[in-house]
């Protein structure tokens, strides 16, 4: 009966909450000034949206003013690629019950988007169509919310950034002059939330106003396929909203198309249970054999758009809703049992973190440490189960056996008895 009462408040935990919490970053100036909070990832099928704002987090420093950046609010439909795992969360502002999965992740985004540093609120959308005020076709119409700036009404009673209608035409103006097509253009939508529209009074920018804070949404089209532009147009106006707060920054890229296009591709690095460290840029898509822990397992890393997703008896590693690889495990008992080996890099003797990414020119060779046991997965040599005290090559390890796509990365395996302490990539130069 215990452990009946057990599994069954396991379930209504995981029934009402969601897995996945968002993440604030904060980048501050200097020169003290206005704060804008981005927010992206509030619907988890518009990629624009929450790439743009990893772009701000990875890619913006900030010299006079503040922003704040939350780049994953609906982190568990990002991942998977839907509108809303547990329905719509920009409907959930007005009234949300405590047993929705979403209600901590609303709660904490109204207590953040209340705090008083934060002068104006973006939310960042990818929206169908193209908004025009005058019915043309189905695609450009006045239903339409795609490649315009949403606004709930024309202004508001604060003391900083009221005028809504203002604000969106200087940025409108800033945009329509940086055009990928002529079509693209950018408009102001004002959806009179409180007289005509009584879904969008329960969304996140109309519980802004009411609070009395400036809000805005940034709808870029779903009709424009290449994300890339999207991410061009969401940080366009971004920029356009920051000149305006006299927000004084820096990016460490050009703002055209093909940086943002490579940029988009750099997906930076994973680190698993604490004790794995992996490149995810030009990964396998498929890694077998892989050491991990049956019950649960953790990920950290370089992009804010990182995550874990178990599926069936696999765990894919995201990045937003593009699936990076596909880890098929090797369940083992897994703790963090050393911190450091000594290897013997191309003659010369370092000591080596782990877990890291060593590069390696020629060869390597892992120093013998009592009690544990050497594993370089793809090696074999006959009789020989502890691979230290071996020299290794690159031409030792077959290619199927690498990490990544160009047969360069191997794994070097590190076990204590039962245990599994930990692993080194050695990236072959």
């Amino acid at each position: 009966m215990a452990r009946y009462l057990i599994l069954l408040l396991f379930f209504f935990s995981y029934a009402f909450s969601a897995q996945l919490h968002f993440k604030l970053y904060k980048k501050e100036g200097k020169i003290k000034g206005n704060t804008l909070l981005v927010i992206g990832g509030i619907h988890g099928n518009e990629p624009g949206a929450y790439f743009a704002a990893a772009m701000l987090v990875l890619h913006y420093k900030i010299k006079k003013g503040s922003l704040w950046i939350v780049p994953n609010l609906n982190f568990d439909s990002d991942i998977r690629n839907v509108r809303g795992l547990y329905g719509d969360m920009n409907r959930k502002f007005a009234y949300i019950s405590k047993n929705d999965p979403d209600y901590k992740i609303v709660q904490d985004i109204k207590k953040l988007i209340l705090n008083p540093k934060v002068d104006l609120i973006l939310n960042l959308h990818d929206g169908h169509g193209f908004y025009r005020h005058h019915w043309e076709n189905e695609i450009f119409n006045p239903k339409a919310w795609g490649q315009a700036c949403i606004i709930d009404q024309k202004c508001i009673k604060t003391k900083k950034f009221g005028n809504l209608y203002e604000l969106a035409k200087k940025v409108s103006y800033v945009v329509n002059k940086k055009l990928i097509k002529n079509h693209h253009v950018f408009n102001i939508k004002n959806t009179r939330t409180k007289l005509y529209d009584p879904q969008m009074r329960k969304s996140l920018t109309y519980f802004a106003i009411t609070q009395g804070k400036p809000a805005l949404a940034i709808e870029t089209s779903k009709n424009i396929r290449d994300l890339s532009q999207k991410v061009y147009y969401q940080l366009n106006a971004i920029e356009a909203f920051m000149n305006v707060m006299d927000i004084k920054y820096e990016r460490d890229f050009d703002l055209k198309l093909p940086v943002i296009r490579k940029l988009l591709k750099d997906y930076g690095y994973a680190v698993i249970n604490r004790n794995i460290k992996i490149d995810l840029n030009n990964i396998k898509k498929y890694i077998s054999y892989f050491p991990l822990n049956k019950d649960s397992n953790t990920i950290k890393g370089s992009h804010p758009l990182l995550a874990f997703l178990s599926k069936g008896n696999n765990w894919n590693i995201m990045i937003g809703n593009k699936k990076i690889t596909t880890l098929k495990p090797d369940y083992v008992k897994s703790k963090r049992c050393i911190d450091s080996i000594e290897m013997l890099i191309d003659g010369k003797l370092k000591k080596v973190k782990v877990p890291s990414i060593i590069d390696v020119k020629n060869n390597f060779l892992i120093k013998d440490k009592d009690s544990y046991r050497i594993n370089v997965i793809g090696f074999t040599k006959k009789g020989i189960k502890n691979e230290s005290n071996i020299l290794i090559t690159k031409k030792d390890i077959p290619k199927r056996f690498s990490l990544d796509k160009n047969g360069k990365q191997y794994r070097v395996e590190i076990y204590k008895k039962d245990y599994f302490c930990g692993m080194v990539v050695v990236n072959f130069k």
